[in-house]
């Protein structure tokens, strides 16, 4: 694909939260709170956008549902009214100004109906246009272990491959039914990867007999760490399903996409150094509470 500055980012938070119930059922699981290294008490969504905005990205397009849109907008998009303003500390009234400049490089893109994340990354299409754009996961958080942020690892490393770019981790078989799966060729050994072939939750029989990368430990494997550069080309082959209404588990599911996308275009993958930390499990929620504030 030609080359193109990244500048737009997609966070699709239009799910239902089902993992998180009943907390969700009165608060947007990307409006949980984390505690930053700073003690700072932040939804999750903000961390998400700063990590965008440490990359370079400039603007911003939240997929919401339709009647979540004023939630995150009461958020981003409004102060508080002068009376509580006046009540919060200096540092906390300079933090809702910068609330509010975040909140000028915000979009909202609505999903009407919530027919699978696949079909939430497709309502970013006209907004996207014909951009390579960054995608990230309404419920992870990222820390990185060098001094590039994870965002900007993956943008780094589309600048030198010129193609869509998934971030990758190392899992173990046993969790593996959670995640989405690559398999490939190294191009720089435990660094970056030729992908070829993505497949979502896949079983340990299938993972092991299909997904093994050359030089890693029987029980590991590479999985998605929850960021992707991607070209809009992805959007082609969200509409080839949504047309002919391919589903997989009652959904419209990505991965299916990514993988036409890596036949077509080709793929890197690419292992990141840092942290992805999952919100949207109870259990992961925890230790995310626990571990974040300290990584």
């Amino acid at each position: 694909m030609q080359k193109n500055q990244v500048r737009k980012a997609v966070i699709p938070v239009a799910g239902f939260g089902t993992r998180l119930f009943p907390a969700t059922k009165v608060v947007k699981k990307e409006l949980f709170p984390i505690i930053d290294r700073d003690g700072r008490a932040k939804p999750v969504i903000i961390a998400i956008i700063e990590e965008a905005i440490s990359a370079g990205i400039t603007e911003v397009g939240i997929v919401v549902q339709p009647h979540d849109r004023e939630i995150f907008e009461d958020l981003l998009k409004k102060p508080p009214k002068k009376e509580l303003l006046k009540k919060l500390s200096p540092q906390n009234q300079e933090y809702s100004r910068y609330l509010e400049d975040l909140g000028s490089k915000i979009t909202f893109l609505l999903q009407e109906e919530q027919l699978g994340y696949g079909h939430a990354v497709f309502c970013a299409k006209d907004w996207v246009q014909d951009e390579p754009f960054l995608l990230m996961l309404g419920d992870h958080v990222y820390a990185s272990d060098i001094q590039k942020s994870c965002a900007s690892q993956l943008l780094d490393v589309y600048e030198q491959v010129n193609q869509s770019v998934v971030s990758l981790t190392t899992k173990p078989a046993e969790i593996l039914h959670t995640a989405g799966c690559v398999t490939g060729v190294w191009q720089k050994l435990n660094s970056i990867l030729e992908v070829t072939q993505l497949y979502e939750k896949p079983t340990i029989e299938y993972a092991q007999q299909h997904l093994r990368v050359e030089g890693m430990a029987d029980n590991d494997f590479l999985c998605i760490f929850g960021l992707y550069l991607l070209s809009p080309k992805i959007f082609d082959f969200l509409a080839e399903h949504i047309n002919q209404n391919l589903r997989e588990r009652g959904e419209f599911q990505l991965t299916s996409s990514l993988d036409r996308l890596c036949q077509e275009e080709g793929i890197t993958g690419y292992v990141v150094k840092g942290k992805c930390f999952d919100t949207g499990l109870p259990d992961t929620y925890r230790q995310t509470m626990i571990d974040f504030r300290n990584f």
